[in-house]
């Protein structure tokens, strides 16, 4: 389950999305949750569907990264489409004591789950089609305008990116562990609640006594590289815009006025 978690991996390839500025898909990230969150019908959730597979099979990345991603949310897809179908009042169609089910109920538990599902597989092509280092300085730029309001544009960037980047590698650490503490007869499964939390102690202490570790050792070679933040700092590679983004500009700003014009339909 642990090697499901898809964020904060970057998948090599040469698709249009990968070429994108690291900008224009941060920018158009943002857009598209708004957008979704815009629609209120079904027609327009199958409009930000038919878009979410247009981007999969233009970014070129294999579809099993998107399933594996979904795996680790399928617990909280479930509760919110439980939440919607017994907590929406309207016409009942099955009840048994104080819970019930309702035909609002079903079509807005199929609408939550859907729209969820899409909010998490489009924002994960944000880490699997840019590079940690792309990702910081577009990160960097976006906020850079801040800096006169006194947000450490740089500082915030360079966390955010070492957060996304790490994730993958705790994970990897988190498993190393337990398959190290089953070896020697430790259980994670069995046992009620109580027991189930006292066998995470001998996961948890090692695996943040790892990270601790980890991250002292990345701020020594930092300083050993003579790292000093953002001020007169240079990059290999100067973020610039192309065609490109000026055509994926146009089309997020078709996808908005898309999703407002959306609602109108009933």
């Amino acid at each position: 389950m642990l090697g499901d978690i898809t964020i904060g991996q970057y998948y090599p390839g040469d698709s249009v999305l990968h070429k994108l500025d690291p900008r224009t898909k941060i920018l158009a990230i943002l857009v598209y949750m708004v957008s979704l969150f815009i629609v209120n019908n079904f027609y327009g959730l199958l409009g930000m569907m038919a878009i979410s597979i247009l981007v999969v099979a233009v970014s070129k990345v294999p579809v099993k990264y998107f399933f594996r991603g979904l795996k680790m949310i399928i617990f909280i897809v479930l509760l919110t489409v439980a939440l919607q179908m017994f907590m929406t009042p309207g016409d009942v169609v099955w009840q048994w004591s104080f819970l019930k089910i309702t035909k609002e109920g079903i079509k807005q538990a199929v609408f939550m789950g859907t729209r969820l599902v899409l909010l998490i597989s489009i924002t994960s092509i944000l880490t699997l089609t840019t590079t940690p280092i792309a990702l910081t300085d577009g990160i960097e730029r976006l906020l850079k305008p801040f800096q006169r309001f006194g947000v450490p544009a740089h500082e915030l960037a360079m966390m955010m990116s070492i957060a996304l980047r790490f994730i993958p590698t705790l994970v990897e650490e988190t498993d190393k562990i337990m398959k190290a503490q089953a070896a020697r007869g430790a259980s994670f499964d069995t046992g009620n609640l109580i027991e189930k939390v006292k066998a995470l102690v001998p996961l948890l202490v090692p695996l943040f006594l790892s990270a601790f570790q980890r991250a002292d050792e990345l701020a020594i070679a930092m300083e050993a590289r003579c790292y000093h933040g953002g001020t007169n700092r240079t990059r290999l590679k100067a973020l610039q815009y192309t065609g490109k983004d000026l055509a994926a500009g146009i089309l997020c700003i078709c996808m908005v006025a898309a999703a407002i014009i959306s609602r109108t339909v009933s």
